[in-house]
C-alpha cells in the first residue's frame, strides 16, 4: 500500500497502543506511539502528523485537553478512540476538535474505513506550525515583453473577479484553496467547519437536514440513506456552534448562517 504519511498515538495502555499501531501500519502509515499526554502533543508538533488517535484517560493531562493543544498548531486529522462511550465525551471531544469518536473495544475494518472516510476530504491549506506563509519563489531573471506584462494585468482582471466561488452578505468562500474571508478578512476555520460552511453555502436557502450534513461530512450523496446516529447529528450542532462563534454570527439575529427549528440550516435571505 502507498504511504499514507505520519500518524501519532496518543493511548497510554500498552495492548491498544500495539493493537493501534499494527492497523495504522497496515494502512500505509509511519507510526509514532506516545503514552501521555504531554509527549503525544510534542511527537504531533514534532513530526507533523496526517493522523492523531487520542485516548481520554491519560496520565498526565486528559485527552480533550491534548487535542485542544494540538488544535492551536495543527489540523491533522483526529481520531478520539476510548472506553468512554458517553456522549457528553464525545461532545467535548468535537469541541476540542477532533474529527471523529470511536470506542473501545474498537474493529480494525472499521477503524480503517473512518480513516479513509476522512482521507478523502481535503486538508486545509497554507496554516503550518509557524503561522507564516511560505516565502515565494524568486522570479527568473529575464525581461519581461510589454505584451507578457499586458497579458499579466488581464490575468489578474480576471483573479480579482473570480476571486470566490461563493459569496453572500461580504463572507466570501473559495473552495480551490479552502480559505474564507469577511469583508476581505481572513477567517480561520477547522476543515469541518469549512465543510459544513461550503455545504450551506453551495445550497443557498434550500434547507440542509442535520443527517444531510452528516453524510456530506462522510463523502457520501445525500440521498443514500444510510444510518445516522443521534450523537453524529448533534456533533453537528456543535460544530455549526463553532461556525457561528468563528464568524460572529449571531443565532438570535444570522447574518449568514439559519437555523430552520426541527428541520436544519440554510442561508440568510
Amino acid at each position: 500500500m502507498a504511504g499514507r504519511g505520519i500518524a501519532v498515538i496518543v493511548e497510554d495502555d500498552d495492548d491498544i497502543r500495539e493493537a493501534l499501531g499494527d492497523v495504522l501500519r497496515q494502512s500505509g502509515f509511519a507510526v509514532h506511539a506516545t503514552a501521555s499526554g504531554r509527549e503525544g502533543v510534542e511527537a504531533v508538533r514534532e513530526h507533523n502528523p496526517v493522523l492523531v488517535t487520542m485516548d481520554l484517560g491519560l496520565p498526565d493531562f486528559d485527552g480533550i485537553e491534548a487535542s485542544r493543544r494540538i488544535r492551536i498548531f495543527s489540523d491533522a486529522y483526529l481520531i478520539i478512540v476510548t472506553g468512554k462511550g458517553d456522549e457528553a465525551d464525545a461532545l467535548m471531544g468535537f469541541e476540542a476538535g477532533a474529527d471523529d469518536f470511536l470506542t473501545k473495544p474498537f474493529r480494525p475494518r472499521e477503524l480503517r474505513a473512518r480513516i479513509s472516510a476522512m482521507l478523502r476530504r481535503p486538508r486545509k491549506q497554507g496554516v503550518r506550525e509557524s503561522g507564516t506563509a511560505a516565502a515565494p519563489a524568486e522570479p527568473a531573471a529575464a525581461a519581461v515583453s510589454s505584451e507578457t506584462a499586458a497579458a499579466g494585468d488581464q490575468n489578474r482582471s480576471r483573479s480579482a473577479i473570480t476571486c470566490c466561488d461563493f459569496e453572500h452578505h461580504g463572507l466570501t468562500l473559495n473552495e480551490g484553496t479552502r480559505t474564507a474571508e469577511i469583508d476581505g478578512t481572513r477567517i480561520d476555520l477547522t476543515r469541518t467547519q469549512f465543510d459544513l460552511l461550503l455545504v450551506i453555502m453551495e445550497n443557498g436557502r434550500l434547507v440542509r437536514t442535520k443527517s444531510d450534513l452528516v453524510r456530506r461530512l462522510r463523502n457520501e450523496s445525500y440521498d443514500t440513506g444510510s444510518f445516522v446516529t443521534t450523537a453524529e447529528e448533534r456533533a453537528v450542532e456543535v460544530h455549526i456552534g463553532n461556525l457561528r462563534k468563528q464568524l460572529g454570527d449571531d443565532s438570535r439575529a444570522p447574518r449568514w448562517l439559519e437555523t430552520v427549528r426541527g428541520v436544519g440550516y440554510r442561508l440568510t435571505p
